[in-house]
């Protein structure tokens, strides 16, 4: 579970892995149900709480996604939440879904905002990515091997590592490697 400070109020993200969709027979019910790619067996399923009123829930198959740090974030009044290979945004203010994009083929690990470059990176298992507001994908650069490392986000460039340590240095602005 995390806990993020908006002007909406404390939003609470958490697993909820025992959620069934459609159902009434929830611990939970939850506003609004975002089956992001199915619904039948999500292998990541995570609701949010604002004030600790269940608000919305998110489930997506693909690479189980756990809520952790960076998992999601708030810009605004923008929730940004990974789960699964997917990317999704929130409205926290008028409580609807803005968007949802695949980030990578197998999982997205985290989600990450630099202010200066106004760079929305998602850090997946198998892609960088860059994401605008309007969700459109900006560019999304895959390495030799899956990233295992810690992404960082830099004044200049974006470092993560990958399997074999190999350690890539993306632009913010195309995408291209500029130290491998």
């Amino acid at each position: 579970m995390i806990e993020l400070v908006s002007a909406f109020g404390k939003v609470k993200i958490q697993d909820d892995l025992g959620y069934t969709f459609h159902s009434t027979d929830n611990v939970h019910q939850y506003q609004h149900e975002f089956a992001l790619q199915g619904h039948d067996a999500p292998s990541s399923i995570h609701g949010v709480f604002v004030d600790n009123v269940p608000v919305a829930i998110w489930g997506a198959s693909g690479g189980a996604t756990g809520i952790h740090a960076n998992s999601a974030l708030v810009q605004g009044n923008r929730l940004y939440l990974a789960v699964g290979p997917f990317l999704a945004c929130y409205f926290l203010d008028s409580n609807r879904l803005a968007w949802s994009v695949k980030v990578d083929e197998a999982t997205c690990l985290g989600v990450y905002y630099h202010l200066a470059q106004h760079a929305l990176i998602a850090h997946g298992e198998l892609e960088i990515s860059r994401i605008n507001e309007s969700g459109e994908l900006l560019w999304q650069r895959c390495g030799a091997d899956i990233f295992t490392g810690k992404l960082k986000l830099h004044e200049q460039f974006i470092s993560v590592t990958d399997w074999n340590d190999t350690e890539y240095r993306f632009s913010y602005e195309t995408g291209d490697v500029i130290f491998k």
